[in-house]
């Protein structure tokens, strides 16, 4: 069950409120950023729900949650973070639309109604690729013959891979890890339902962290190695042992922006001696976040309107 129900004390019966769909929602910076984004953007509320689930949790929970979301008229709609693929599972059915990522990807990470319809989307695929954009220059693959590392076949390793696989300068190759099979067999259906070339991809089950190692220093310099397992936020840990060994010139890209962060302190001991990039998720996060907020309440963001509220989220970071 959820440790905030959808109707918690600090709401009144007659307050309308945003969800967020999380493990630890209450820690997370959001729930300081929201009221800011809020008068920025002249939201009809400043309040934000968190809705803490188990990463174990059930079906029927999920199920739970989606329709009293659906059914309380001052639910304007959540964002799902480590869940999406979850609610996607167990609760798709109970959604009048679904976007074609949602379906492709099997996940939602934005729930929203547009009067009595409700509405899944999958934003990720979007938001991570808005996010590569804003730390990697546009021409790095062509120029550099550089591969990617993609630690985790979650939603957002698949999102990441699925937003590679459009790219107009595309990396050499793109390997996606997991601790097994079955998700690596999912992810691969996902490309071949999208048409991404049979070639781009090299799925590797990893069931030890050495295994995942020895791809890594295998990449060629300059290489994007993403963690996006969500081990260092929802989990302590990292995909990594200590004894990895970065490629030179690499990108080492932290999905999480809080949490003990094991990978990113890993890349950034190497960052002078290997010459790292070391990135944390604070920019997917903001991507992320205020692309839901704009689905939720059907408003459009230019680019001047997310530096605003990227400048706001900073101010209580």
């Amino acid at each position: 069950m959820t440790t905030l129900p959808l109707s918690d004390d600090h709401v009144a019966p007659s307050d309308d409120y945003m969800g967020f769909v999380g493990v630890t929602t209450g820690s997370s910076s959001i729930m300081k950023v929201f009221p800011l984004w809020a008068d920025i953007l002249g939201l009809p509320t400043r309040t934000l729900v968190g809705h803490d689930l188990p990463m174990d949790a059930t079906p029927s929970v999920y199920r739970e949650m989606v329709e009293r979301i659906r059914d309380d008229k001052h639910h304007r709609g959540a964002l799902v973070t480590t869940h999406k693929m979850n609610v996607f599972a167990a609760a798709s059915d109970l959604f009048d639309e679904l976007d074609p990522f949602a379906v492709s990807c099997s996940e939602i990470s934005s729930i929203s109604k547009r009067g009595a319809k409700l509405i899944g989307r999958a934003k990720d695929p979007l938001t991570v690729d808005l996010a590569l954009n804003d730390f990697l220059p546009a021409d790095h693959f062509a120029r550099t013959g550089a591969e990617v590392i993609i630690l985790g076949a979650g939603g957002s390793g698949t999102a990441l891979s699925w937003a590679l696989s459009e790219r107009a300068d595309a990396p050499a190759r793109i390997t996606v890890t997991a601790r097994t099979q079955d998700k690596l067999d999912h992810l691969r259906e996902v490309h071949r339902q999208h048409g991404t070339p049979d070639d781009l991809i090299r799925y590797v089950v990893t069931p030890h962290a050495t295994d995942a190692d020895a791809l890594v220093e295998a990449a060629p310099p300059g290489s994007v190695i993403a963690n996006a397992t969500g081990l260092g936020k929802d989990r302590p840990g990292s995909p990594l042992t200590d004894a990895v060994v970065f490629p030179e010139r690499a990108w080492a890209w932290e999905f999480n922006y809080r949490g003990s962060l094991e990978f990113l302190h890993q890349a950034a001991a190497q960052s002078d001696r290997r010459a790292l990039q070391v990135v944390d998720g604070w920019r997917y996060f903001i991507h992320g976040w205020s692309q839901v907020v704009a689905d939720v309440f059907e408003i459009e963001l230019t680019p001047d309107t997310v530096d605003r509220l990227a400048a706001a989220a900073e101010s209580v970071r």
